[in-house]
């Protein structure tokens, strides 16, 4: 009976060990999946054109500056399009162009500068104006259209002029 005992607690054993490696490997694939889907890519506009497609449907955060001229609101489908141009990433580069005012304005007055039309559903912000910084998180659609899903906007201009005066006193 030692033998056939010795043998159940073998096997016993190798089941164990076989159950706990499909149940490490089960909660990895999860993991792997769960962070595959809300990973975010954090992009320029001339990266993500760059790409050619190969981003679309993907969860991506996408800067640039706005195209005041491309500000389109509807108020009846609470639908907001405007076009952002492609600003650098890199902050030494924006601050070796002049800084982030500057860089801005260049972006929105050159033509050759790439771009990218924004689709949002929602409400036009106050701060929505010509040579604002957007960030957008969203995704491509298949047109190449940005659908943004989330809109923060930064307008450093404003700032910039009042921060002198705020200085002095």
């Amino acid at each position: 009976m030692t033998t056939t005992g010795s043998a159940g607690s073998k096997n016993n054993r190798i089941k164990f060990i076989i159950a706990g490696g499909l149940f490490l490997i089960a909660v990895l694939f999860m993991v792997i999946s769960a962070t595959r889907a809300t990973a975010e890519f954090f992009m320029t506009v001339g990266e993500l054109q760059q790409a050619d497609g190969d981003l679309r449907g993907q969860n991506l955060r996408v800067s640039g500056a706005v195209i005041g001229d491309s500000i389109a609101y509807d108020p009846a489908a609470n639908e907001l399009q405007f076009t952002i141009a492609h600003i650098p990433g890199d902050m030494s580069d924006i601050q070796d162009s002049g800084g982030i005012g500057e860089v801005l304005h260049r972006a929105v007055n050159d033509p050759q500068n790439p771009r990218l039309d924004i689709l949002y559903q929602g409400s036009a912000p106050d701060m929505l104006q010509d040579e604002a910084q957007a960030i957008l998180t969203g995704t491509l659609n298949d047109e190449g259209v940005f659908i943004a899903e989330e809109l923060l906007l930064k307008c450093p201009s404003k700032y910039e002029e009042a921060l002198p005066d705020q200085v002095e006193k």
